[in-house]
């Protein structure tokens, strides 16, 4: 009985693997025949696994999606991965902490004592930069988003601009959906604005939905490389702090955008130096954010950060005298 209930467990762990699995490699694998192999996926269909037997020339099985959700078999990497993740879900998602607090402790219940030890040496606890900012974001409404996005069909939704008079709804926006993402705490749909004929972001927060959804779309190439590049390019300047200068650095520019942080722009001028635009809250925490690269420098400007570099300089000899 044990061997078998062990060879179902690795049956699973193969079927939850890849989407096909020919009926001869299944079995090379588990070191049965063909038929036992047959008899074990009759038994996970008996425990509510829909596996279902593929046609053509080989002959198969693929585990298929179903009513319920059936157990999962995860492995060790796996079932960690899982528990920090529902850690720190509730930093992206609002209105699923419960729902998330329930599947750790699900999940935690039923890992051998190896793991949970592991697990439970990980309590990790989030700090929200983006606190502040964030907003509450309905998850049947991100899915809803999120469904239109992957079925690439066109998302008809009311949105709600900023000075809105409260109840009062402009004409609903007409968008082909292309991406989901997360920036500064808050959630964004990039798409593709059918009454503006432009690429458009979108608050999800500001969002609301209709059903159904329109016709299906082929999807446009973006204006960048990628997703992130056009996000980065549309909000840049927008979180910037008041005191901005720039610098040419005798350092590679590789080696200075790994520690530049975020809204700094790092331009290569040759193989050994840079130019480097950053932003902070003061002109001398600026001059001395500029000197933590290690690296000869000139500042170019303006004269504010000059005289303030000038003035950092005097209290560090001072200082040191």
């Amino acid at each position: 009985m044990s061997e078998t209930s062990a060879r179902l467990l690795a049956l699973l762990s193969l079927l939850q693997a890849r989407r096909d699995w020919p009926g001869m490699l299944l079995a090379e694998r588990l070191e049965v025949s063909p038929r036992t192999v047959r008899r074990d996926v009759d038994r996970l269909r008996e425990l509510g696994y829909p596996v279902r037997a593929t046609k053509g020339p080989d002959g198969g099985y693929r585990l298929d999606a179903g009513a319920d959700l059936p157990p999962l078999l995860f492995d060790d990497d796996q079932a960690i991965a899982v528990a920090v993740a529902l850690q720190t879900a509730t930093t992206s998602v609002t209105g699923i902490e419960e729902g998330a607090l329930r599947a750790l402790a699900t999940v935690r219940q039923v890992m051998p004592v190896r793991l949970r030890q592991r697990v439970d040496a990980l309590q990790v606890t989030t700090v929200d930069r983006y606190a502040h900012r964030r907003t509450q974001i309905d998850s049947d409404q991100l899915i809803a988003i999120g469904m239109a996005v992957r079925a690439q069909e066109v998302l008809r939704f009311d949105y709600a601009s900023p000075g809105t008079p409260a109840g009062e709804w402009p004409p609903p926006r007409r968008t082909e959906p292309h991406h989901l993402v997360t920036w500064g705490g808050r959630w964004y749909l990039v798409g593709w604005d059918l009454d503006r004929n432009d690429w458009r972001t979108y608050r999800v927060d500001r969002m609301t939905p209709k059903t159904p959804t329109g016709p299906r779309f082929v999807p446009r190439d973006l204006p960048t490389a990628d997703v992130a590049t056009f996000i980065a390019n549309r909000f840049r300047g927008q979180d910037q702090q008041p005191c901005r200068g720039e610098a040419i650095l005798q350092r590679k520019a590789s080696d200075i955008a790994q520690w530049a942080g975020h809204g700094a722009v790092v331009e290569e001028l040759t193989p050994t130096s840079c130019r480097l635009v950053l932003t902070a809250w003061s002109w001398t925490a600026l001059a001395a954010t500029f000197g933590m690269f290690e690296c000869d420098l000139q500042l170019v400007g303006p004269q504010e950060l000059k005289d303030a570099a000038t003035q950092l300089a005097a209290r560090y000899r001072e200082g040191t005298a």
